[in-house]
């Protein structure tokens, strides 16, 4: 690793230094078949591409998201104009490089809500604040008035069946709290009972649960939330007598196109594909750039130094077939590799060796969190497919190498390694943090502020190029160079 690396510099400096910095990929001469089986001996490639990419060539790719985003309406968002511009400098850059290149394009949905309103029934009517859940269907033009039925409230509230007692139901708005499950999970659990809508109220916090599914096709009956203090209200009128409502809910789908961008080097092995991707698109609050430009501009900035002159000649270059991709619509419910995932053949999702994920990588507040691929941490979801636990064992190893500290993270479906998971694929890959808050512990191990989200301006206008920390963005890189490096050239870790 040259010592430039080490050189940290403010943002505005790297803003200077990516202005003037020049596109070239690394030179990496093709060698002969005894050439490539030392690489797979001694991690030669890994090792160059770690020294080859830096933070100051990743951000240039950061600084024109962020002018993408700043021309479109300050965001990113799937089907905006701001994601189609990104994903053509995406695409446009490494075709340029010497990558096979393409769009793959899919329907996405916006919801556009109109109407809003829950109002408790009576002598005096009483308008509660209402979060209409994406992708609801409507209520009737006048409304749907009906007593409210209490859900279970355990462990896992109105996630199951035997959270609606059979007949209780039918034709009533089941009132069920957050947690545990999934707002589909919690729809699908009323509507079989017999519900004709669905209020959901808060765990915590002042505010209505934002909830929501992932297109139209899942909202089956009218969907909303609540706060926390409307729902207790709520359950504790409804448990000593009826208490009915009126849920008004009236919201616009528009269907709209949006892409994935996929590139793969020319040579190396097609039956033994190595995959890593990033998200793309950002919300319509914000533009994006940590969530999730830090995890694109960074698989971008590894790409390019994989693509010398002959890197992508058939033939030659890596043992084994490269593939990046960043994917669309993951802010939507990870619908962009989803589509991609569900258009390949049973051969072809036998060819992909592993997945690499990188999702904010440069958060504010960060801690390096690494996929918990073997469930030592033995909370949420188990382990991943075999070969996972060895993604997360190299990874590990080479934050131990440098001296970086690290902890595990639970697969809890987060982000674009879930479709991969869900059909046997090994994955893995890193984060620094979303909306979970630093301990005390956690701020003692990286710095930073304990009782802070990690990223404070996640989902929101503040994550741009003024809040990431650039430390956290330099050593996820060299992960993510490491580990396309070592896999690009060598499988047998993982038993290959």
């Amino acid at each position: 690793m040259r010592a430039i690396r080490h050189r940290r510099r403010s943002i505005p400096a790297l803003a200077a230094l990516a202005a003037a910095a020049v596109a070239a990929p690394v030179l990496l001469t093709a060698a002969p078949a005894a050439a490539h089986a030392h690489d797979q001996r001694d991690g030669k490639l890994a090792r160059e591409l770690v020294e080859e990419v830096t933070a100051r060539g990743a951000y240039r790719h950061l600084a024109r998201f962020q002018r993408i985003a700043d021309a479109n309406g300050g965001n990113r968002a799937a089907g905006t104009p701001g994601h189609l511009a990104s994903a053509a400098y995406v695409h446009d850059t490494l075709k340029k490089a010497g990558y096979e290149v393409s769009y793959q394009d899919f329907d996405i949905y916006e919801a556009h809500t109109k109407t809003e309103k829950t109002t408790v029934l009576g002598a005096e009517p009483r308008e509660l604040a209402t979060a209409a859940f994406t992708f609801t269907p409507s209520t009737p033009a006048a409304g749907l008035t009906a007593p409210l039925a209490l859900a279970r409230v355990d462990e896992t509230p109105g996630c199951t069946a035997d959270d609606y007692p059979a007949g209780a139901f039918t034709g009533k708005i089941a009132l069920v709290k957050r947690g545990s499950c999934t707002f589909v999970e919690k729809q699908n659990a009323a509507a079989a009972a017999g519900a004709a809508g669905v209020i959901v109220y808060n765990h915590s916090g002042t505010t209505p649960v934002r909830g929501g599914f992932s297109s139209p096709a899942e909202g089956l009956i009218p969907s909303a939330g609540i706060t926390l203090a409307e729902g207790e209200a709520l359950a504790a009128a409804a448990a000593g007598g009826e208490v009915r409502v009126r849920l008004d809910l009236e919201q616009e789908h528009v269907r709209k196109t949006t892409r994935n961008v996929i590139a793969q080097t020319k040579g190396g092995r097609a039956d033994r594909v190595v995959t890593a991707g990033a998200h793309l698109d950002s919300v319509p609050e914000g533009p994006g750039i940590n969530d999730n430009g830090s995890g694109s501009a960074g698989l971008l900035e590894v790409a390019l130094k994989l693509a010398d002159e002959g890197a992508n000649k058939k033939g030659k270059g890596p043992a084994n077939k490269v593939r990046f991709a960043w994917w669309s619509a993951e802010e939507l419910g990870l619908l962009g590799s989803e589509h991609y995932v569900a258009q390949l053949s049973a051969r072809q999702k036998k060819d992909i060796a592993l997945y690499l994920n990188f999702d904010m990588i440069a958060s504010p507040n960060p801690v390096q969190f690494v996929y918990d691929g073997d469930d030592s941490d033995k909370t949420g979801e188990g382990a991943g497919p075999a070969g996972s636990a060895q993604i997360e064992a190299l990874i590990n190893g080479f934050l131990d190498k440098k001296g970086k500290p690290h902890e595990g993270s639970d697969f809890d479906g987060r982000s674009d390694y879930g479709p991969f998971i869900a059909n046997g694929i090994p994955a893995g890959g890193t984060f620094t943090g979303a909306e979970g808050i630093k301990t005390a512990e956690q701020a003692k191990r990286y710095g930073g502020t304990a009782g802070a989200a990690y990223d404070p301006n996640y989902h929101g206008a503040g994550d741009d190029l003024k809040n990431l920390d650039l430390k956290a963005f330099d050593t996820n890189l060299d992960v993510i160079a490491h580990a396309v490096g070592t896999y690009a050239q060598d499988l047998r870790s993982l038993g290959k």
